[in-house]
């Protein structure tokens, strides 16, 4: 997978590429990223890349002319099939089923914006579509850049040393993730639920559906709502209430 990010903080978003799951990714030749900066593009001598918005009000605005030459040098360099996305608050959410989405393209080019954001001619020119990870401001795009790549760069083909990490993922059935253990088996008196060290792999499958199905009705309903329950998903549901001493 291709990957370019315009980004006037280069070294800030090259970090995403040295660790983890995405470094190793790097390595190994199954993604690779790009940085374009539009200062490399500004034609004075401060290589400006901002100026005050039209109109008046606080803060700068990123100019078109670096800007839109920075998109088109990437747009050159990745392969047919490659969007460009801009990191806007005022994109669709982006959740786990995006991620999936992104992974299967050929190649992104990630916009991050700063300051208030970028003249509006560069969207209606070159942006594709927009993504937002939430409803709050960042002070730029390239922590929402650096997690869209992260979470899409996980679900390629032989990024995870276990493929079965990703299908297991938080949100990938529409859920929350189930709670995990490791040794030791008792910790300040707190034990391992006994199902776990059972060996009965249909009781702790049923058990982990059971903890995510729960957890994902105390924390976040939004996410079972959607799903509108069948009856063994709702009796499951209305057990672990019980145990939780929970009344619906």
């Amino acid at each position: 997978m291709q990957i370019a990010v315009v980004s006037i903080f280069p070294e800030m978003v090259r970090t995403v590429a040295e660790h983890g799951v995405v470094g190793r990714a790097m390595e190994r030749q199954l993604a690779a990223l790009r940085i374009e900066d539009p200062r490399d593009y500004a034609t004075d001598t401060h290589r400006t890349v901002d100026d005050r918005p039209y109109g008046g009000g606080p803060g700068m605005v990123l100019k078109y002319r670096p800007a839109v030459e920075a998109i088109r040098a990437a747009r050159t360099a990745l392969p047919e099939g490659s969007p460009v996305i801009y990191l806007s608050p005022s994109g669709r959410a982006f959740d786990q089923g995006e991620a999936s989405r992104l992974s299967a393209l050929p190649g992104m080019i990630l916009l991050a914006g700063r300051y208030e954001g970028v003249d509006e001619r560069l969207i209606e020119e070159e942006v594709d579509e927009e993504l937002s990870l939430g409803d709050f401001v960042l002070s730029g795009g390239e922590i929402a850049a650096m997690a869209v790549i992260d979470a899409a760069v996980r679900l390629l083909p032989g990024v995870l040393g276990d493929e079965d990490s990703a299908v297991q993922d938080s949100f990938v059935e529409g859920l929350l993730d189930y709670p995990h253990y490791t040794r030791p088996e008792e910790i300040e008196g707190r034990r391992v639920p006994a199902v776990l060290l059972s060996g009965d792999h249909a009781r702790i499958a049923r058990w982990r559906y059971k903890q995510a199905l729960g957890r994902s009705f105390l924390r976040r309903p939004d996410l079972v709502k959607k799903l509108q329950l069948g009856r063994e998903q709702q009796e499951l549901l209305d057990e672990f209430l019980k145990e939780q001493g929970r009344v619906t």
